[in-house]
């Protein structure tokens, strides 16, 4: 069965929507699933920017996403009525030429003048419209199946500025302390993520891979997440960067900035360059020990934001309202220097499944217990203020 027509793409810079659209009318065309490089490189459009759409249009529902790598999209029934719906933004109409001269003629008579009185009040202009409010959109499914809630960032959902951000190649940087959903945000923007965790024993070998030993004894070179990410179009997830030695994370500022390549040298000195829809994302926690934010690394992540605990999600998630009082509270000795540590929405969740396995005695005592060990008596403290009961840190009793 020969495949329905689709328009030809537009060329040039496109309107907003306009990319989904034709993402959309593509598959919709074309049955069968088909991975973003083979739609980027019909549509002439760069795979970053496809696989935004592409994602956008999986996470509503409007194209189906088929695991494994590398992924592949294909049309359900509702991706051709997802291609109509979408109204692309129309460019700005082209100025009237200005108009001819008039040709000389008799002079026109001048106007009789008008009779003395009170000036005739302007007419009212109409009101302006109130632009009407973007759309509040939905839950994300992250890859492992939790369900993530967006935030505003820059004035859109966050998901979609961070796939923004990929479209135009401008690596972000997210800051917050643990808990705070770092690692949610970026899973949820982005279904093809690679994930380094770094710490201070993390080398360059982990970026860029080392040779393994075979079973036959020879020996052969595995590509590190740094590599692999730039010849499959990826995203890098440095997770905990500012952990890293500076002289190990300087290995990834090749492939961030316009030369998009990286020289692998323990592998015959060869050189990788990233392909289309390659993009760094880091995760910096300010408050853990040894997490050093250099100029260097500072200047290669343009676009950098802080992500704290959300406690109006925190409350329609149904956890005591005691607690996030609690939370809040310490936040805010926190950030005046009167403590190093606060419950963040990881540790309220867990408090609120502890509770709900041994009850709210339990659940008290180990919030306080998981708490640094210099700041477990102001964190028990301020739980007993709040819950009117005797806080101390979870630990064995007798022996039964």
């Amino acid at each position: 069965m020969t495949a329905p027509a689709i328009p030809a793409p537009a060329k040039g810079r496109l309107g907003n929507g306009q990319l989904r659209r034709q993402v959309a009318e593509w598959l919709a065309a074309r049955p069968g699933p088909h991975t973003v490089g083979e739609i980027a490189k019909d549509l002439g459009r760069s795979a970053g920017a496809v696989g935004n759409a592409l994602t956008t249009l999986a996470d509503r529902a409007e194209a189906s996403r088929l695991a494994g790598k590398p992924l592949r999209y294909e049309a359900n029934s509702a991706t051709a009525a997802a291609a109509a719906a979408i109204t692309p933004k129309a460019p700005p109409p082209p100025q009237a030429p200005p108009a001819a001269p008039k040709s000389a003629a008799s002079p026109a008579p001048p106007a009789a003048p008008k009779p003395a009185g009170p000036p005739a009040s302007p007419a009212p202009s109409a009101a302006p419209k109130a632009p009407a409010p973007p759309a509040k959109p939905g839950p994300v499914t992250r890859p492992g199946g939790q369900v993530y809630r967006p935030r505003v960032l820059a004035g859109m959902a966050d998901v979609e500025a961070l796939r923004t951000l990929r479209a135009e190649g401008v690596p972000s940087l997210l800051a917050g302390p643990p808990g705070t959903g770092k690692t949610s945000l970026v899973e949820a923007a982005f279904p093809d993520l690679i994930t380094i965790a770094g710490d201070g024993d993390t080398t360059v070998g982990d970026f860029v891979g080392e040779y393994t030993q075979k079973p036959d004894g020879t020996y052969e070179f595995i590509y590190g997440p740094l590599i692999r990410a730039m010849q499959e179009g990826r995203v890098l997830f440095i997770d905990d960067a500012t952990l890293i030695s500076p002289a190990v994370l300087a290995v990834c500022y090749p492939a961030m900035d316009g030369r998009r390549e990286v020289t692998v040298k323990a592998h015959k000195g060869e050189t990788i360059t990233a392909a289309e829809g390659f993009y760094v994302v880091a995760g910096h926690n300010p408050g853990v020990h040894g997490a050093v934010l250099t100029e260097a690394l500072s200047s290669r992540f343009t676009f950098q934001f802080e992500v704290a605990t959300d406690y109006e999600l925190a409350r329609s998630l149904g956890i005591d309202s005691r607690a996030i009082t609690a939370a809040r509270n310490l936040a805010t000795r926190q950030a005046s220097g009167e403590t190093g540590w606060a419950p963040q929405l990881r540790e309220l969740l867990a408090f609120a499944k502890i509770a709900k396995i041994f009850g709210l005695d339990t659940a008290l005592a180990n919030l306080a217990g998981v708490a640094p060990a210099e700041d477990r008596d102001v964190v028990a403290d301020t739980l007993a203020k709040t819950f009117g009961k005797t806080v101390a840190p979870l630990a064995l009793g007798r022996q039964i």
